[in-house]
């Protein structure tokens, strides 16, 4: 059986360096250069990215667009609509796919055309305890929903799907006021049209995410301003009452550091753990907050 066409759609911005690191992962691939494109999407960046990647034309079929900043949604829906692949497969600018990355995609795809498949993504710096600590967390997130048939999650950095099944769920919202759980929307639109959901850990990637405490605080912040933007979208959509965790997922979060056996200092990211929490509880109601306040003040403007 021949492998299937890719577009590999990138978005990116004012991250020159990272983009480069990523593409050079990409021309390593063990796959058909004749059967992939990387398309590159310059999400508005103060300095155009042509000189970064024109030295990769010569060693694989990539495209560079550029559009005003919109966020990272946009760029990918924008990438989409120039794609000529049949499949779509994503990453991040900081993030190195490994040479069997999009091999590994295109064998389960063959098995399963109609699936969103997600691979394993490794964080590049163990060193970084924030960054362990965010990347560890993701990994709970993995495990906690492995075998769930609806809820399950995969991070936009590493996933792959049919390019009509996208385009017929509407790609991802733009309607989220940063860059914070898109993603988490757009697998909730697939299982809700009825498609499957399939984890793929040997399409492995490495990411480079760099933090420090103000960052990783500021990340899971967002992530709570993203969480309560998905519960009222969601909630419109399939006029369904916001989910609520057992306290079990948190006291199962809580200890996985220790259990997972491959994360260092554990002790350290279980208390990292606790704080993503409290700062994805005030990005929470800090959302509910502002956007209540947004409501009432063009209610009272209406009036």
């Amino acid at each position: 059986m021949s492998l299937p066409n890719f577009s590999i759609v990138i978005p990116t911005f004012n991250r020159p360096q990272q983009i480069e690191g990523c593409l050079a992962a990409l021309a390593q691939l063990d796959y058909p250069n004749e059967q992939y494109e990387v398309i590159v999407v310059d999400d508005g960046s103060r300095t155009p990215l042509d000189a970064t990647v024109a030295p990769f034309h010569s060693q694989m079929n990539v495209a560079l667009i550029r559009q005003q900043n919109a966020g990272p949604a946009a760029a990918r829906n924008t990438g989409v609509r120039q794609a000529s692949g049949d499949y779509i497969a994503f990453t991040d600018d900081d993030c190195m796919p490994e040479a069997h990355w999009l091999k590994e995609f295109a064998n389960a795809l063959q098995a399963s055309p109609d699936a969103m498949v997600g691979g394993r993504t490794i964080n590049a710096l163990p060193k970084n305890l924030y960054s362990s600590a965010s990347q560890a967390l993701i990994d709970y997130l993995y495990s906690y929903y492995s075998g769930a048939t609806q809820g399950v999650f995969f991070a936009s950095n590493n996933i792959a799907m049919s390019k009509t099944h996208f385009l017929d769920i509407g790609g991802f919202d733009v309607s989220f006021p940063l860059a914070a759980a898109e993603d988490r929307n757009l697998c909730d639109c697939w299982q809700q049209a009825g498609y499957p959901m399939q984890y793929v850990p040997s399409a492995t990637i490495q990411h480079a995410h760099a933090l420090s405490l103000r960052s990783f605080w500021r990340q899971h912040f967002g992530y709570g301003r993203g969480a309560f933007c998905f519960h009222q979208v969601r909630s419109k959509r399939t006029e369904q009452p916001v989910k609520v965790e057992p306290l079990k997922f948190y006291a199962d979060l809580l200890t996985y550091p220790m259990k997972a056996g491959e994360v260092r200092s554990p002790l350290m990211v279980s208390s990292l753990f606790f704080l993503s929490q409290v700062a994805t509880t005030a990005g929470f109601f800090w959302e509910r907050l502002t956007t209540g306040k947004s409501e009432n003040s063009q209610t009272l403007g209406a009036s």
